[in-house]
């Protein structure tokens, strides 16, 4: 804490102790400056920014596929898929696609996903409910909270 001074004579003081003269406030008056080695600071800055990114956690959408006329076994494996997937932490997108004469049947597509809701209730939270885009039905599950 020197307190004001004049800029040539803190400009001098820092050059004498090899420090870097940096602004700090410069909507106050006066301007508050202060004394430090700038090349450090930037280092430290990046290192900090660096040490918060690695604790952050990614989060993958992960898409699973099904047809409409999609049996109880592939259902079942399919379910364990989205399982593993859910609990890497990762969002899964279910899509039931209908192809052709299919879409005049769209019930079957429900009854898929209330199938695969029952298998998978105990390890789901639904992000987004079923809806219709296009010629798809699509629901997005995300990890349970309970974890």
């Amino acid at each position: 804490m020197v307190g004001v001074t004049p800029i040539q004579e803190a400009l001098k003081m820092t050059e004498e102790r090899g420090y870097d003269l940096v602004e700090v406030a410069s909507n106050v008056s006066p301007p508050v400056c202060r004394m430090m080695d700038f090349g450090q600071y930037k280092y430290e800055l990046a290192k900090k920014q660096k040490e918060a990114k690695k604790k952050q956690k990614v989060i993958k959408l992960k898409e699973v596929k099904v047809r409409p006329k999609t049996d109880e076994g592939d259902l079942q494996t399919k379910c364990n898929q989205i399982r593993k997937f859910l609990e890497e932490g990762d969002k899964v997108k279910v899509t039931v696609f209908f192809r052709g004469r299919e879409r005049a049947h769209m019930d079957m597509g429900y009854k898929v996903v209330g199938r695969m809701k029952e298998i998978l209730s105990d390890d789901l939270s639904l992000e987004k409910d079923i809806a219709v885009e296009g010629n798809t039905l699509s629901m997005i599950l995300q990890p349970s909270k309970k974890k």
